[in-house]
Parts: C-alpha cells; structure tokens; sequence
C-alpha cells in the first residue's frame, strides 16, 4: 500500500519527488490493491474545489479526471481477473511502471493542495505545470506498454486504456490566466516595498484571497513554511541555496506584513475562534501532565525533545549544552549515561507540535543544523524588497502601540513578539522605530494579555545590543523590576527577571540596576517565592548584578544567602546547583564569605553537596565556593572543612577527576587544611574510620 499522506518523507523539498523506484518482485495481488489504492485517493480529491487547488486548478481538475478513469481501468482489470496471479508477467513490468507514475503524480497533487504552500506554489506554477506534464507523460507511456491481453480483458476495460492514454498525451498543463495575474500582483508589491510604499490593502487581500489566505492563523502558516524553505536552503539541505534565499525572504516579509496589517484578530485554531493566541495559551491533552512537556534543564517547552540511555527525556540544545560542560550524567537521575547519544522523541514532538499548532504556533524544522529557529542569528539577506515590507511592518506595529486600541494593542505586542523571538533583522528594525519606549508604556497596562506580550518582547530585544541601549536610555529598567513585584502573571515576572539578565552584562550596567533600590531585593523575592522558572531566571539576574561588588552587600541584605540555602534542598537539582554557584559568586567578596559562614549548616550541606553532585559544574562550584570561605574565614574555616567526614575523600577525587580549574583549587584546598594541621594544631582533622590524610603536590 502506498504511503499515507502524513507519512511522506521528511524535509522532502515541494514540487520535487523524492526516490520513487520500481517494485521488484511484488506479486501481482498487492499490486494491484495498492494502484487501487492510488487511483482512489487522487480520484476523491476536490477537482473542482477551488479552496483545495488554488493554483493550477484547470491542470489539476483534468489530471484528477484522468486519475477517475483509471481507477474505473482498474477496476475492470480486477473485476474480470478471476485472481490476481493470472495477470502474465509483462503486465505486472506494465503496472509496476505505472505505479511509480502514480505515486508521483500524488505527490505533486499533495503538493498543489498543501495547506501553508499556497504562495510558493504559485511563484512555482511554472515549475509545477512541468512536473505535472511530465508525470502525465509517464502516466500514458506505461498505459501505451501494457499487454494487450491486460487492456483487452473487456470492452470497457480497452476503451477506458485508450481513453487514459489520449487523454494524459493530449493534455495541456499550464498555468492559469488567473495564476499569472496573481503572480504579477506579487511582483508589483514586491517593487512597492522596494520603494518603501505600502501597497493598497485592498489588492494585498485580493491577492491573498486568489490563493485562499484568509485568515491571521492561515497565513502564519504560510510564514511557517517559507521559514522552513528558508532554513533547508541555508543548512545545504538543497542544491540551490543562494538562487532562491532572497526571494523566500520576500514573501515571508510581504506574508508577515499582510498578516500585521490585513487581520484584525487572531485565530487560535483553523476553526477561526477570535481569540489571541498569546491571550490563551496552548492546553496539552488532557492525559499529559504538562510539565512533561518541559526540559527538566530549562523548564522550558521542549522544541525538539531527544531521550538518553537513562529514558529521560530533555530538550536537545540543553542536553547538548549539559554534555559539553563535561557532564556525562543524567540530569535528573544523577546516573552515569553509557553513551552521550540522544534518540529523537517522535511522539512527544508530536504531542508539542499539535497544542502548539492549536494555537498558530509551529515548531521549528529539526531534521538539519540549525535549532530554535536559528535563521534569525544567520547572516541571511534582506533583500530590498524584504527590508522594505519589514520595515513598513514594523511602523505599522509601532503606530498600534502608541495609538491602538486595547485589542489592536494586544495584537501589535503580540505580533511584536513573534517577529523579534528569533530574528535579529525585526530586533533591530523595532528598536530603530522606538518600540521600546511604547513597549514599557504596556508594562502597566490592566490587560495581562498585553502586559505578557509587552514584556516577552522587551526580553528578545534586551538581547540586542541596541535594544539594551534603548532599554536604558528610556529609563525602563525600574518598570521592569515593577513587573517582577507585581505583574499580572507569573511568566510576566519570570521574563521581567530574565531582562534585567541581558541588561547586566556589563559591570558598569550591573552598577546602574543595582542603584535601583527595589531591583536586588526584588530578585531575591522570586528566588524565595517563586515558580521554578522565575527562581532560575533571578539566579540568573542576580549572578550578572554579582558582577558589581557593590551588589554584594546589598545582595547580602535582602537576604540572599538563607533563600539561596533553602534551595540546597530542593528536590530539583538544577535549581540546588544554580544556588551553589550563586553562593560561590557571593562568597568572591569578604560581606558574602562572612554571611555564608555565618550559617555553619550551610557550609556542611555544601560539603555533602559536594560528594552527592553527579554534574561536574555542581562540584566546580562547591569547590569555588569553599576555597573563598577558606580564603576570607581563615583557620576556623580551614579547621572546620578538616572536620567534615567524607571532604577529604570528595577533594582526593577531583584532584584526579576533575576539571583543570577544579583540579587546581582542589589541591590548593587540600594543601591548605594539611598546613593547618601540621603547624601544631591539639588534633588532627576527623576523617573516616581508615582514612589517611597525604599532602598534594
């Protein structure tokens, strides 16, 4: 049986055929089901359906006809043949050819009818007349070879042969008059951008409405795949990367600025239910817990989820991420993984995509390099015509911002934070029409909706170095600490907190926010009360604050060490080792040393963390963190890491085990408590039953 439609070949490349070969040695019987198979399916299509074949429609509507009749062809062969294995060899050579035929020709109607390909595939009408004339030529070559005593089983049976074969040779397949029309409408937009003229609305929805585009969710899917095209072309995935990147760059940017500019509302499934999408996130089905659709790394949804030896599921750049840092461990379970080989997770990708898709969103292609739509860190060129449509866009957005109402507002944020998630070019083309400034204005806006828009595309532009300038300048940073105090939402706070992270990355812009007398403490709050997500990306703020000295007493303050050493015993241990390192920074200043040890349990638990961590980060941070304890405490310090049992033992490990740096204050740390002891201390350090102690050199 042929394959189902769903099952095509994955990053196969529209309007081209992947390997079709001849069946060798199928018996007679599956054969002929399978071409029965074929023929049905294509035979049932919507010739006539203009919302089904938008492109091509007369050309389709007649190879649909021709697939009619020979699906009544065969069905006389079945009808008159007592059984399958009485079809004579040469028949089955003559079906073979004709099945590879078809199979092709239902790729290409798949493609015609393929819902998101409808501008391509009209650019491409050219390109889809010629494939579909020359799989109607092999069409009627293989009815031409077949054995007359198969096409003359009965009357009806040579008649529809004949009538197949003259129709497939006689056919005239090209574009529609109305197919080029529309395609030079496109064109003449295209040369309107270039000239940063926006086009008549009205020819814009005509346009559309000819390739049956009609709604926000149908056009974003349309974006959908030219981003996919984009990224095959770019990955080397096709022949032809630098013939067709510039065009697929200006239909994605003519796309995205009907879908700006044309569409009042969102849709948030492809019934057309007005509603937002950002307003209503995405349900998983009811019998999935929802944070298994998280990475326990990142807590973040899963875009391309990959399984270890272990059967633990992650997101691959985190997991990646985690094996390049030198860990060979599970993350959640501490064990040792055999091998650092990852196994797609098909279902759960499955699983992600459709309650995404619900929601207008679409994953991003992982069959090649690039991952978390990459494209926008590639250096890929705007041609005019798509920096024209970007920018007029974006003035658009902009304009609805500052002036809008509540709803159009709603949808300028969050359409404002699509295009600036994973594209620099929208980044920068926001920052440059004074978004930013708009965009604070919504921090305090009474629709949540509007204020999680405006702050998740506050976060991807703080990741623009222009972005954090205008961030700055607009004096922005106290209305995002006010987000982390009292926003509407919790992923509201979570990404104000992961702001301030891109805005400290520098010491002299940790000075500035640390200035701000809410900022650390408001941090250190999240860290304390917080969801999962909003006490890593606190950590995260806080860490790059930490870049400042000055903030470490202030840090210090607000109470950072006891809701730091609260996390030593969560369960989640990503978020125990991301209080390790922040400890560690702390610890870098004497204010911090003297806190940490203030709390001799904490200096324990860091020991015992040490011997438990199964990431070799987790230990380079406890070792960090005792070596400055030792450092700023001096010999009450080093006497009492001499006393805790099992220390010596876990500093001997890493000495051979761990990493260069870690190596190097291991030993600095085991030589310092053997000093200690051996310039006459009353007692030597209390070890383990059996334990020597021997200095390293």
């Amino acid at each position: 049986m042929p394959p189902p439609l769903q099952n095509q070949p994955k990053g196969r490349r529209l309007l081209s055929f992947p390997a079709v070969y001849p069946c060798e040695g199928i018996a007679p019987g599956p054969l002929l089901a399978s071409l029965l198979s074929l023929a049905a399916d294509m035979a049932s299509r919507g010739a006539g359906d203009a919302g089904s074949f938008p492109v091509l429609r007369r050309s389709v509507r007649q190879a649909v006809r021709i697939a009619g009749l020979l699906l009544a062809f065969l069905e006389e062969i079945q009808d008159a043949t007592i059984t399958a294995t009485d079809l004579p060899s040469s028949a089955v050579l003559g079906l073979t050819e004709l099945h590879v035929a078809m199979q092709k020709l239902r790729f290409l109607l798949t493609d015609c009818a393929r819902r998101g390909a409808r501008l391509w595939v009209l650019v491409n009408a050219g390109l889809a007349a010629s494939e579909l004339r020359g799989v109607l030529g092999s069409v009627a070559t293989a009815m031409d070879v077949l054995p007359r005593g198969v096409v003359d089983v009965s009357v009806e049976a040579g008649d529809l042969a004949r009538l197949v074969s003259e129709q497939a040779w006689r056919m005239v397949v090209r574009p529609d008059a109305g197919d080029e029309r529309t395609a030079r409408s496109v064109r003449s937009i295209m040369e309107q951008f270039k000239s940063g003229i926006s086009p008549d609305a009205e020819d814009a929805r005509r346009l559309l409405n000819c390739i049956g585009v009609r709604s926000w969710l149908e056009c974003s899917e349309e974006i959908a795949f030219l981003e996919d095209e984009l990224r095959m072309r770019l990955d080397g995935a096709v022949d032809d990367r630098s013939n067709d990147v510039v065009l697929i760059n200006s239909l994605t940017a003519f796309l995205v600025y009907c879908r700006v500019v044309l569409f009042d509302h969102i849709d948030r499934n492809p019934k057309g239910d007005a509603a937002s999408a950002a307003a209503l996130p995405a349900r998983c089905p009811d019998w999935i817990r929802p944070d298994a659709l998280q990475c326990p790394i990142t807590l973040d949804l899963m875009t391309d989820p990959v399984t270890v030896s272990t059967g633990q599921t992650y997101d691959r750049a985190s997991i990646t991420q985690w094996f390049k840092a030198g860990c060979r461990t599970c993350p959640v379970t501490g064990e040792r993984l055999r091998t650092a080989e990852v196994v797609p997770n098909a279902a759960l990708r499955g699983i992600i995509e459709r309650m995404l898709l619900s929601n207008g969103v679409s994953l991003p292609d992982t069959s090649s390099g690039h991952r978390h739509g990459a494209l926008g860190n590639t250096a890929v060129p705007f041609g005019p015509a798509a920096a024209g449509a970007a920018r007029l866009a974006v003035a658009y957005i902009v304009a609805q911002l500052s002036t809008g109402s509540t709803a159009e507002r709603r949808k300028a944020t969050c359409e404002a934070r699509k295009l600036c998630k994973h594209n620099v070019f929208y980044r920068a083309r926001l920052v440059e029409a004074n978004a930013v400034p708009w965009l604070l204005c919504l921090l305090s806006s009474t629709d949540a909706s509007v204020q999680d828009n405006a702050v998740a595309s506050l976060l991807n532009l703080s990741k623009h170095p222009w972005g954090r300038t205008a961030l700055f300048e607009a004096g922005g940073v106290g209305l995002v600490v006010d987000v982390i105090n009292v926003g509407a939402r919790a992923e509201a706070q979570q990404n104000a907190a992961a702001i301030l992270f891109y805005l400290s990355s520098n010491p002299e812009r940790a000075e500035e926010i640390g200035r701000i007398p809410e900022a650390i403490p408001t941090l250190v709050q999240l860290i304390r009360d917080g969801a999962a997500r909003g006490r890593k990306n606190a950590m995260l703020s806080l860490y790059g604050l930490l870049q400042c000295a000055g903030n470490h007493g202030k840090a210090v303050g607000a109470g950072a060490v006891a809701a730091l050493s609260a996390l030593l015993s969560t369960t989640q241990d990503d978020l125990a080792s991301d209080a390790i390192a922040l400890l560690a920074r702390l610890a870098e200043q004497l204010v911090g040393a003297l806190a940490v040890l203030a709390r001799p349990d904490l200096v324990a638990r860091v020991a015992e963390a040490l011997a438990a961590s199964g990431s070799r980060s987790g230990k380079d941070h406890c070792v960090a963190l005792l070596v400055s304890l030792c450092r700023h405490g001096g010999d009450k310090v080093v006497a009492l890491l001499g006393r805790m049992p099992g220390l010596m033992a876990s500093l001997y490990s890493l000495v051979a085990d761990g990493s260069p740096q870690t190596c190097k204050r291991s030993r600095a740390l085991l030589n310092l408590i053997h000093r200690h002891y051996e310039m006459g201390q009353p007692a030597a350090p209390a070890s383990e039953a059996g334990e020597r102690v021997v200095r390293v050199l």
